[in-house]
């Protein structure tokens, strides 16, 4: 087993303890908890050879340290790793789109050096799209443990060639559409680099070609596998309605997210962590 190491300078805002805390919460393909606030650890398939890396992710100032192991291409590890944590987006004009637009600004402070994380892959996002159609989070959850547990490798979410092959029990065509999902991946049509190098509108397009994956998942595919930056959620209806909360009935989602550009992902991640995390502390208060 090899061992790469690398200096990545991350240029805007960015804090690994939020980020990290962001991607525990919100991702049911969630990071390992190993390690404190101050380090990420995790194990995915790296995409093109589907070998296991194991990455681990310190910050010192405003470069990460990333820290891959596996046997295979450990380089194409180091950037999947920049891609699902966003370290390689330019962000030094995201502060302007708070200087715009003052709720922006507010998610901005309370959310201070957030920067989404996404799904290892596209593939990983395009399995959780299927598990988790037309049954509860915490089911589809519990069946992609199990996969991971059965089929996995020492942590990580099955390659797209074992899970290819699997004669698998699960309701519905779920078992069909992983199948389609993992033929796409291995013939390179869930590729994240080949995804975020497109207008996401287009990508999203070409993702639903993959049997089992409508709009919904294709859009989940690219904004949270591909982790493209400047993409919006047109299908979201949570994320609609915080937008006519803060802004007004009268400003529509399309209207507002003109003034996140080329951010329009990472404001609605803003959005949609505040509103859940409102949701909570709502729920959460004793009555009377």
């Amino acid at each position: 087993m090899s061992r790469h190491e690398s200096v990545v300078p991350v240029l805007g805002p960015w804090s690994l303890s939020t980020s990290k805390s962001f991607w525990e919460g919100f991702a049911p393909a969630s990071l390992s908890a190993h390690g404190d606030a101050e380090q990420l650890r995790s194990a995915f398939a790296v995409e093109g050879d589907w070998r296991r890396a194991e990455v681990v992710v310190t910050q010192h100032g405003s470069t990460a340290r990333i820290a891959v192991t596996g046997d295979g291409d450990l380089d194409a590890a180091t950037e999947q790793t920049c891609r699902f944590l966003s370290l390689d987006v330019d962000a030094r004009e995201w502060p302007s789109v708070g200087r715009r637009d003052p709720v922006i600004a507010d998610a901005q402070e309370r959310l201070p050096g957030l920067r989404p994380c996404g799904f290892h892959s596209p593939y990983e996002a395009a399995a959780w799209s299927v598990l988790s159609q037309r049954i509860r989070i915490v089911q589809a959850a519990r069946l992609r443990d199990d996969l991971v547990r059965s089929h996995g490798d020492d942590g990580a979410f099955p390659a797209p060639q074992v899970l290819r092959e699997l004669d698998l029990d699960l309701p519905g065509r779920k078992a069909e559409y992983l199948h389609a999902v993992a033929g796409a991946a291995l013939e390179g049509r869930l590729s994240g680099a080949a995804l975020r190098s497109v207008d996401p509108d287009e990508a999203v397009k070409a993702v639903q070609e993959i049997k089992g994956l409508g709009p919904f998942a294709a859009e989940l595919v690219v904004i949270r596998g591909a982790n493209a930056p400047d993409a919006l959620l047109a299908h979201e209806g949570r994320l609609a309605d915080e937008v006519a909360e803060r802004y007004g009935p009268t400003h529509t989602l399309v209207e507002v997210s003109e003034m996140w550009r080329p951010f329009r992902t990472w404001a609605s991640v803003h959005l949609r962590i505040l509103r859940e995390q409102r949701t909570h502390e709502i729920g959460g208060r004793p009555s009377g």
